[in-house]
């Protein structure tokens, strides 16, 4: 019989025997409790997962292997991208357009591809393709902009972007969301008490009003392609070109902070067929935008308001110049850029020219982003100057008083403040030519073009936003004015505009890409070829004509050139600021 000694150590030290190994291991009942539990998981996770709408997918199976995405992606993935999402997408001549919900991970346009789908619906369908984004940008109502190419023949537009081997669904081809430019609300800015609604395809008429009691505005709230309906409704008091005024919703003149992201449109009646009356929606990308309200308490005394396009090389020349002479604000309509303007406006900006970038994706608007232009900067600006990033105001050489000093041209609109009859100032336009260079000047347009047209040629404007009419009707070169306002025109004496209208052929030629005048004929179109909107003896096609250099030179003009040399450029060493 064993000793209690030897019991206890048979308790502390068990015999080893051939199972004993199996010891470490935890029992069959928790192993089954642990693969219970992580089933719950996975169900609970999948469940969620495939309830979020429009949910970021991975691509397929076959061009994707799982083993080429690392943790890192997946987590980036499904924290950053559910909160981008298609809403709609715009069809141009020459590209597509997706706006897009707010992501705050895309900012660069080389993070993003274009996927089309085949049209091919055969057996054996072409595989989706994928092609580099044109731009991105930030817009309003937080919201990104995304310029797609135009698709390859037979293949759809755009139905997806392509991030990080991660596909982001649109809707499908037949969904509303798909808009044609031709007919579309693309705009919409609160006034006062009051909507302005900017639509396309409502009138073709230039400089004339519409009937108002013809149209409507509606109004309603969520995202496009979520609720697409209008709940709210006014009526509109004015029509002119793209503009529509309608009164604000009773609902929101008590809060107008709440009509911010509003979606908007109009519709309209059609004439009567068979003694019947037929109201037409426009389709809308448009959204209710509240303009910045000026928190100081003066307002400036002069704006300047422009829309361009690729013009980073000669922006800063422009800005510059008109600094000096006393421009205080700018507000810049950025009409599809490719260039680096964006870089070049940040940089003015910093360097503390006041200067606020607006992204205009709609192509050949011109008259319609001036009044919104104006509207932005009625609660700013007394006086607000429309002209081309080409073309420089120039005071004459006067022999008593000699050359006008910094701050010129605000103070001579300042002059015009207290008139309670005076809302334009026109001053005439001078056109230069190339001036016999074949290459851009170094030093910039005002010292290297110095040969111009002997006589002027149309004129630009300086307005006074609360003289302008209701209707905001404006003809790119002047607006019309309400009742009891006229305007006056600047002597040549006392100020002209140098337009450096034909310059070098490498820069005129960029003309054809596209004119941004809604009612003007773009240089490549055979029409009004021999209109005044158009280069004298130019054909329709970028071919440049025989000594083009010489042309439109029939006064040598140094004036502006010698002034600037005089006033801008560096004492000992000559060198001007841009």
């Amino acid at each position: 019989m064993d000793s209690p000694e030897q019991r206890r150590n048979r308790k502390r030290f068990p015999k080893t025997t051939k199972y004993s190994h199996f010891r470490h291991f935890p029992p069959v009942r928790s192993l089954l409790y642990c693969f219970g539990f992580f089933c719950f998981l996975y169900v609970l996770f999948r469940r969620h997962t495939v309830a979020l709408p429009h949910a970021v997918t991975l691509s397929r199976l076959s061009s994707i292997s799982s083993y080429q995405i690392d943790s890192d992606s997946v987590f980036h993935t499904f924290h950053k991208l559910p909160q981008i999402k298609i809403q709609a997408t715009v069809s141009f001549p020459d590209h597509t357009l997706l706006l897009l919900s707010k992501g705050s991970e895309i900012r660069a346009s080389n993070q993003l591809q274009c996927v089309y789908k085949t049209n091919n619906s055969g057996s054996d369908p072409d595989p989706d393709i994928k092609m580099s984004v044109l731009s991105v940008d930030e817009y309003i109502n937080n919201r990104l902009l995304v310029r797609c190419p135009l698709p390859p023949v037979n293949f759809s537009s755009p139905v997806a972007l392509q991030r990080r081997r991660l596909v982001i669904n649109t809707a499908e081809e037949s969904d509303p969301t798909r808009f044609s430019w031709e007919n579309l609300a693309y705009e919409a800015v609160l006034d006062g008490n009051s909507v302005i609604v900017f639509v396309k395809g409502i009138s073709h008429r230039q400089g004339k009003e519409s009937d108002p009691t013809r149209f409507t505005c509606h109004f309603g709230f969520g995202d496009l392609g979520v609720n697409r309906k209008y709940v709210l409704s006014s009526r509109a008091v004015s029509v002119a070109q793209e503009v529509v005024r309608c009164v604000l919703p009773r609902s929101m003149v008590m809060n107008p902070e709440k009509a911010s992201g509003v979606r908007a449109t109009v519709s309209f009646l059609m004439p009567r067929v068979h003694g019947r009356a037929n109201r037409v929606v426009v389709p809308s990308v448009a959204k209710i935008s509240i303009p910045e309200r000026n928190l100081e308490i003066n307002k400036h005394e002069l704006c300047v308001c422009t829309m361009l396009w690729n013009q980073a090389h000669s922006i800063r020349e422009w800005i510059t110049y008109h600094s000096w002479l006393g421009v205080e604000k700018w507000f810049i309509y950025d009409n599809n850029s490719d260039d680096d303007i964006k870089t070049v406006i940040e940089s003015l900006d910093r360097e503390g020219y006041n200067i606020s970038r607006r992204v205009w994706p709609w192509i050949k608007t011109q008259e319609a982003g001036f009044s919104h232009c104006a509207i932005r900067a009625q609660t700013e600006c007394n006086w607000v100057s429309f002209m081309d990033v080409d073309e420089f105001y120039y005071f004459p050489h006067n022999p008593i008083s000699g050359y006008p000093g910094p701050g010129a041209l605000r103070t001579l609109v300042s002059n015009f403040t207290t008139s309670s009859s005076i809302g334009e100032i026109r001053t005439s336009c001078h056109s230069f030519g190339p001036s016999g260079l074949t290459s851009r000047p170094k030093q910039g347009v005002t010292v290297g073009y110095t040969c111009r047209l002997k006589s002027p040629e149309r004129h630009k404007s300086i307005i006074r936003p609360s003289a302008l009419d209701p209707t905001l009707m404006n003809v790119v070169h002047h607006f019309h004015l309400k009742k009891g306002f006229t305007y006056m025109d600047l002597p040549q004496s006392i100020a002209v505009i140098n337009h450096y209208k034909y310059q070098v052929w490498e820069v005129f030629r960029a003309k054809f890409y596209r004119r941004v005048a809604t009612y003007v004929a773009d240089w490549s179109d055979k029409q009004n070829e021999g209109s005044r909107d158009r280069a004298p003896g130019l054909g329709t096609e970028a071919i440049e004509p025989a000594k083009w250099r010489l042309q439109f030179c029939e006064v040598w003009d140094t004036g502006l050139r010698d002034f600037v040399l005089a006033n801008l450029g560096e004492v000992s060493t000559g060198a001007l600021p841009w």
